[in-house]
């Protein structure tokens, strides 16, 4: 693939029909997970996610053009990390609406490391949303209920290990472009993808056993299918395909935004289908860490435009 190029013109209605498919894919997918668990251990529904997400494309989709180390690194951060302790997370009680808001501080997580890692510059708009974002996520482990539909602190602190993880996997991308400009996205998704199979594998072995594993896949049914290839194939590679067309196509100021609306889907979709009841504090606490992802993604803008207002009425 040649280089990214971003236009500037507005988004079309295809664009439009784009986003919203990621956003109810992506909103979706933490119910999927949840149901997905019902059948499967965590380490088990990883490697057959990843082996769905990787093995049927290897004939036609040629490795990435780029270093190895990045796939391989990209792979245990996204693979076995990010969506290892998200599995654990949701099997130890974090409920599928509350994850799809915690997920979401991988934003503030890439902040913080693009500073102290890679040297870039913050805003103080930026550091401010992180600042209210904590205070959300601090409201909602303290809103953690009790009984079988609400979230346990177990799987909070999981859920934000899993957080943070996507956050490494995020600078192991902006590296890797950095190294391969304008690499090719779906060959780095599907060979990265090829990484944590093997370790998934030889985890589920040594916590269940040979045995423990035939029994899973004997007794996996439809929804146990279903899972397994709607996490593989729509929210990996047709929403990440769609994502990165969008970014393709505009700048990431005005694709980025529409993130947000995936914890609202998440939690609708909870409720609807799981019969989740967040608490009072809970709610609470997602309008704050959805305040603070606004003060980081508008902040800047709104400053500058009122900076620019007070230097035109001067």
């Amino acid at each position: 693939m040649s280089a990214l190029t971003v236009t500037t013109t507005r988004m079309s209605r295809g664009d439009w029909l784009c986003a919203l498919a990621v956003i109810v894919i992506w909103g979706l997918n933490f119910v999927v997970m949840k149901l997905g668990l019902e059948t499967l251990s965590p380490m088990v529904l990883g490697a057959l996610r990843f082996m769905a997400a990787s093995l049927p494309f290897l004939l036609f989709v040629r490795p990435p053009k780029m270093p190895w180390t990045y796939v391989v690194v990209y792979g245990l951060a996204q693979g076995l990390g990010q969506f290892g302790l998200l599995f654990i997370g949701l099997k130890l009680g974090m409920t599928a609406g509350m994850a799809s808001v915690v997920m979401q501080t991988q934003a503030f997580f890439t902040l913080i490391l693009a500073v102290t890692l890679l040297g870039e510059r913050a805003k103080p708009p930026q550091w401010w949303g992180l600042v209210v974002a904590f205070m959300g996520l601090v409201v909602i482990a303290a809103g953690r209920g009790e009984g079988a539909l609400q979230m346990t602190l177990a799987g909070l602190v999981l859920t934000l290990g899993a957080a943070f993880m996507w956050a490494v996997s995020n600078l192991v991308a902006r590296k890797a472009s950095q190294i391969a400009p304008g690499y090719a996205p779906l060959p780095f998704i599907v060979w990265s993808s090829l990484v944590p199979i093997a370790p998934f594998w030889l985890l589920a072995w040594a916590q269940e056993g040979t045995d423990g594993i035939i029994q899973q896949l004997q007794a996996a049914d439809s929804k146990a299918l279903f899972a397994v290839m709607y996490l593989a194939l729509l929210a990996t590679v047709l929403a990440y395909s769609l994502w990165t067309r969008l970014l393709q196509r505009h700048t990431a100021a005005r694709v980025t935004p529409y993130s947000l609306l995936v914890p609202v889907v998440g939690l609708i979709a909870a409720m609807a289908v799981l019969g989740e009841q967040p608490t009072a504090w809970q709610w609470l606490g997602t309008a704050t860490v959805i305040a603070g992802m606004l003060v980081n993604q508008f902040g800047s803008a709104v400053s500058a435009r009122i900076g620019w207002r007070r230097k035109r009425w001067a």
